[in-house]
């Protein structure tokens, strides 16, 4: 097994409970001392200038110096720096049209970077769990860097995603039961010598990747960010990515406060909003029932204490949207030339319900109060009206 000289060799795998740090090269999805989950440690952020950005291409990896590992030149397919809309019916609300990335979901962000890992610790196999998007990003990236990739999905997963991960050349394996035996399969496959676990979950990587989901908005927004970030929230790649981003532009002094976030989940499965709402710092125990918003229905989710400690720190909530809320949304958005899966609806179901809260406050002119995600693209999807979802 290799090292790639392109990245910092400081860089460890450091664990949130105990403190003990794993080499890269040991392929650790967890800490081997306690189990803990596992942050990037050795890392530490800069920014382009102005004048870097402007001759750089219109890709996530414009933002390099504030990235921990140097962009894939073999593996890239030109993620990132997606639009920036006006919502239908709202100016002070915009919409981030990320499932305009290479593989139809903001997985992309995060994928590209387990690759690149991959990649260049000389891995050859990867191995992923998914309720579908993250598993198909990462089926693609790892075929883009010729890696043999397994993807671990749930018996119910949407057949349309089911097809693009094969397209890859994936081997899928479709699991009975919950999201959580689906986890627990992939994690038991990926504990074999030579195998990169490629966790949009466990590995911090991902995160890295997410980030630039921030770093994009703070350059449209002509260097600055909304009052509130409305995210959504299964396992929370997306929100956990958005508040390291968010942290280190504050740190380098890019920006002068944390944006809210507010995170939002579906209501037959909402562990962190339950845990939220008890003023507790671990999810809750729930019973989890079905949902048409699959890709946030997540009972369990390992970094549910960092989650709630995000949404906390920096002012915000966590708030809930019911099937016939996500079904609604999901309409009015098709009928505004916006059509994503129904995951993909449930934070502007959250803004249309009115559960974000005053957005105005405090507002510039020309800023967005609000900005909220458009994530999974709706051509991987049945619509959630079809009876059978």
């Amino acid at each position: 097994m290799r090292s790639d000289p392109s990245w910092n060799p400081k860089l460890t795998l450091h664990c949130v409970a105990c403190d003990t740090h794993h080499p890269l090269q040991s392929l650790a999805w967890r800490c081997a001392d306690c189990h803990g989950v596992l942050d990037l440690a050795g890392f530490t952020p800069a920014f382009p200038t102005a004048a870097d950005l402007a001759r750089r291409p219109a890709t996530l990896w414009r933002y390099a110096e504030a990235l921990p590992l140097a962009e894939p030149a073999a593996i890239t397919l030109g993620e990132g720096m997606t639009p920036l809309v006006t919502a239908p019916g709202r100016p002070d609300v915009r919409l981030k049209v990320d499932y305009l990335m290479p593989t139809g979901s903001f997985k992309d962000r995060g994928a590209v970077f387990l690759a690149a890992l991959a990649s260049g610790l000389g891995v050859g196999r990867m191995v992923a769990d998914s309720s579908g998007n993250a598993g198909t990003a990462v089926a693609a990236y790892a075929a883009r860097a010729g890696i043999a990739c397994e993807v671990y999905v749930p018996a119910a997963t949407s057949p349309g995603k089911v097809a693009q991960l094969r397209a890859y050349g994936a081997t899928v394996h479709q699991i009975p039961g919950s999201r959580e035996d689906t986890a627990d399969a992939a994690a038991e496959a990926a504990d074999t010598s030579g195998t990169l676990y490629a966790s949009h979950v466990h590995n911090p990587f991902f995160f890295h990747g997410t980030k630039t989901y921030v770093f994009e908005l703070w350059e449209q927004l002509g260097g600055r960010l909304p009052q509130t970030l409305v995210l959504p929230l299964g396992n929370g790649t997306l929100v956990l990515g958005a508040y390291l981003g968010a942290r280190e532009l504050l740190a380098a002094g890019l920006i002068d406060r944390l944006p809210r976030i507010v995170a939002v989940q579906a209501a037959p499965c909402a562990p962190l909003a339950a845990a939220f709402r008890n003023g507790q710092n671990a999810p809750a125990e729930i019973t989890p029932e079905a949902t048409v918003a699959e890709g946030i229905a997540i009972a369990r989710p390992a970094r549910g204490a960092q989650i709630l400690e995000a949404v906390r720190s920096t002012g915000g909530s966590i708030t809930t949207v019911t099937d016939d809320q996500v079904r609604a949304a999901h309409a009015a958005l098709a009928r505004a030339g916006l059509y994503v899966e129904p995951t993909g609806a449930a934070c502007w179901a959250a803004i249309s319900a009115g559960l974000i809260g005053d957005g105005d406050s405090g507002r510039e002119d020309d800023l967005p109060s609000v900005v909220a995600p458009l994530c999974g693209s709706g051509l991987k999807s049945k619509p959630p009206t079809d009876p059978s979802t």
